[in-house]
């Protein structure tokens, strides 16, 4: 049985061009998490939503009757500490990117709310079945839904 060592993966690029490359990566969405909201959604009987809406911000959901962007925020990516998931190499590039990420989602949600939409971000983590009940819960309290699973009109902010 051969012995396995944990050494690092030479990388075929040198540390500038890897960083070009991944710069300009671009997301594309996460279908997954995007799936399983839909999915739950559909067992709430909950209507009215768009994805890829065009809109300045790129929400995962749009609800445009109710003026309601959702945004499923991706726990590493935006620095939420449920899987206490902080990577020790790079760890200065790694806190100054989560923080941006952070940055820039408050940006946006600030920009949503004062042309008068209501926000509401998800963590990834909220998606675990173990966690479904609550998300359930906050999504219909959110969207104002009663238990007959009819849309109600979203009340405008006082």
């Amino acid at each position: 049985m051969a012995l396995y060592h944990s050494l690092p993966m030479a990388d075929v690029f040198d540390k500038e061009k890897r960083s070009d490359i991944m710069r300009h990566v671009r997301s594309k969405g996460n279908k997954s998490t995007e799936l399983k909201l839909i999915e739950i959604f559909h067992s709430l009987g909950i209507k009215g939503w768009r994805r890829n809406y065009s809109v300045v911000g790129h929400p995962d959901f749009v609800f445009p009757e109710q003026r309601v962007a959702i945004f499923v925020d991706g726990c590493f990516w935006h620095g939420h500490d449920c899987r206490n998931t902080r990577p020790t190499d790079n760890a200065d590039y790694w806190a100054a990117k989560r923080e941006r990420n952070r940055k820039h989602d408050a940006e946006i949600t600030a920009r949503f709310e004062s042309r008068g939409w209501k926000v509401l971000r998800i963590w990834e983590c909220e998606l675990k079945k173990m966690n479904r009940a609550t998300l359930e819960e906050k999504l219909l309290r959110y969207l104002q839904y009663s238990e007959t699973k009819e849309p109600h009109q979203l009340y405008p902010n006082p």
